[in-house]
């Protein structure tokens, strides 16, 4: 009788050979990212109403310059290694072992995976030109552009492919959106593209999204969408490895590269685990999630109290850097953000796993 493996060890499996693979990625990547010299040539930024941000600018204007870019590579790339390897191996060798072990189906993780290769690519270019002598990356508009039409296909997918016209609500009724979940997808997918700003401080977004990938992979385990549950493990094993050496002080950045890929790859996530899988994985979110919605919500505070109140309620925004601002090593403010998103994601995973939906 042909031995078979548990749900479990198919997730676990996939989720420690990446971090392998991302571990070894590593050194091989990082002498080409300080070979190229792949960081901003000219140190400081803008805020978001175009002036220099004065008070971002005296925290952090030389690390800018310190660590290269396009660390993200070491997630993206050991989740593709990993995910393309076993399915590789599924057909050459007739095992039921590997076969078990091979995550990359029609059914669960091609769009997901779509998302990520196609955010990667997006944030790539972007960190291209940022590096160039004087760059400033991809306009704004192009990248929500990118957003916008990569979220409009997923979620009309969503919507015509899979019969998805409903968000679950814990211990109620099923708010019934009809053909405007392909709008609410596409908010969804532009909020959390807006929580990459998160990657602001050495550690400080590797440490929170492991925690929100760990929490949507347990979610997707109970729901038993096992593939889904080892592609998102294979994330969190690649931000382990990423996190292993972006800790302060980072040999690099998780930028545009990372950040794009992850919160795309995230939003289509978050809505399988949904209705598609009898979940509330929208709803869990804002817990799950808890610090990438208060990244997002600080700076639309910061941005409406400039305009039409003429001042500042942060110091800086977003939220972490203000707790920099403020005195907060930025260790301090890292490993903080580390323990608050462990327990968000409890939280979150208890409330989906505990919600009933009629």
């Amino acid at each position: 009788m042909a031995m078979m493996l548990s749900d479990t060890v198919r997730i676990l499996v996939p989720a420690a050979v990446t971090f392998v693979v991302g571990m070894a990625l590593t050194p091989i990547l990082t002498h080409y990212l300080y070979a190229y010299k792949v960081w901003k040539k000219t140190p400081g930024k803008n805020g978001l109403d175009g002036k220099k941000a004065e008070e971002f600018n005296r925290i952090h204007e030389l690390n800018e310059v310190r660590a290269p870019r396009m660390g993200g590579i070491v997630v993206w790339g050991s989740v593709l290694i990993t995910i393309l390897g076993f399915a590789a191996a599924a057909v050459f060798f007739d095992n039921p072992i590997i076969d078990s072990l091979a995550y990359l189906s029609r059914s669960q993780t091609w769009v997901p995976l779509a998302a990520l290769i196609i955010g990667a690519a997006a944030g790539f270019i972007d960190d291209l030109l940022v590096v160039k002598p004087g760059g400033e990356g991809l306009q704004l508009s192009i990248r929500l552009s990118v957003v916008v039409a990569l979220s409009l296909i997923i979620g009309t997918w969503f919507f015509t492919k899979l019969d998805v016209t409903a968000i679950n609500v814990p211990f109620s009724s099923p708010i019934e959106l009809g053909w405007l979940i392909v709008p609410f997808f596409v908010a969804l997918s532009l909020g959390l593209y807006a929580s990459g700003v998160i990657d602001g401080i050495d550690g400080l977004s590797g440490g929170v999204f492991m925690s929100v990938f760990a929490g949507y992979a347990v979610i997707a385990f109970a729901q038993n969408q096992i593939d889904i549950a080892a592609f998102t493990a294979s994330i969190v094993g690649g931000l382990l490895a990423f996190l292993w050496f972006n800790i302060p002080p980072a040999r690099f950045y998780m930028s545009d590269t990372g950040t794009m890929a992850l919160t795309l790859c995230l939003a289509v996530i978050v809505f399988m685990t949904d209705s598609l899988g009898e979940g509330v994985g929208v709803f869990a979110l804002p817990v799950i999630g808890a610090l990438l919605v208060v990244t997002v919500a600080s700076n639309v505070i910061q941005v409406v109290s400039k305009r039409f109140f003429g001042r500042k309620v942060f110091r800086v925004a977003p939220l972490h850097h203000h707790f920099e601002a403020i005195g907060w090593p930025a260790y301090k403010v890292a490993m903080r953000y580390w323990i608050l998103s462990i327990v968000f994601a409890f939280l979150g995973v208890i409330l989906a796993l505990s919600a009933i939906v009629p």
